[in-house]
């Protein structure tokens, strides 16, 4: 049933009854509240990128991945990339970017990275399966975070590292070449200068831990991002840049 209030979550441009709808089919009861909080992080990451639902032709290219090609690109909120296996829970990516070739997820964080830190917590289930040819690397990040739960002060190694094999699942099904992205913002009300550095330097670890991998691993800040933004999109960038104060 329609919600009248979704109409004030979504900034203008961006497919309220798609969005809407996608929002419900993941799960995790977003609409229930969570949406609605000024901090939210789905709330960011759905605007930013649920208005190029309707134009993926317009979609700036995420930096990291310059090479990377988006002609003829489709754009999906909530998309999930399933394991192998039928049951349990399966990874739900903030976003996704289907190309010819390739399969981009998208994790976006907002004020997690500068809450409470958790350890990571990777069931044995990850470590049984065999994950396949160039996936040597993320296996070695999940064995060392097993190893060393507080590895990461500020990133959640354990949800990339599960994020990365639902791609691989999901990119061999698909025939496409699988990459992460991850992106974030530095909320000033969040933390102070020295937590973001420290959580830019945890990322810039695990990209050489897993530079080379079947999975590619990308990331950048809300604000490099919408830099790019230009001609059609300067506008929803600054939509996005004032609702979210980036």
């Amino acid at each position: 049933m329609y919600d009248a209030r979704m109409q004030n979550r979504f900034l203008p441009g961006v497919p309220t009854a798609l969005v809407e709808a996608a929002l419900l089919k993941a799960g995790g009861n977003e609409l229930d509240g969570k949406f609605d909080n000024p901090r939210s992080s789905a709330a960011l990451a759905v605007n930013g990128f649920g208005w190029f639902i309707e134009r993926p032709h317009l979609l700036p290219r995420l930096p990291g991945l310059d090479d990377v090609p988006l002609a003829g690109a489709q754009v999906t909120v909530e998309r999930q990339m399933r394991f192998p296996w039928s049951g349990g829970r399966h990874p739900w990516l903030d976003a996704a970017i289907e190309t010819a070739n390739h399969l981009i997820g998208v994790e976006s964080k907002r004020y997690e990275p500068f809450r409470s830190a958790k350890p990571a917590k990777l069931s044995n289930k990850y470590s049984e399966y065999l994950w396949g040819e160039g996936m040597e690397a993320w296996n070695a990040v999940r064995d060392r975070l097993l190893a060393e739960p507080r590895l990461y002060r500020h990133l959640d190694g354990a949800q990339l590292v599960k994020h990365a094999y639902g791609l691989a699942t999901e990119g061999d099904r698909r025939g496409k070449i699988a990459v992460l992205h991850y992106i974030y913002a530095e909320p000033s009300d969040a933390a102070d200068e020295q937590a973001f550095a420290l959580h830019r330097e945890e990322i810039s670890d695990l990209a050489r831990r897993v530079q080379g991998a079947r999975v590619r691993f990308a990331a950048c800040s809300w604000s490099q991002w919408l830099a790019k933004f230009s001609g059609e999109t300067a506008d929803h960038a600054r939509a996005i840049e004032n609702r979210y104060l980036l």
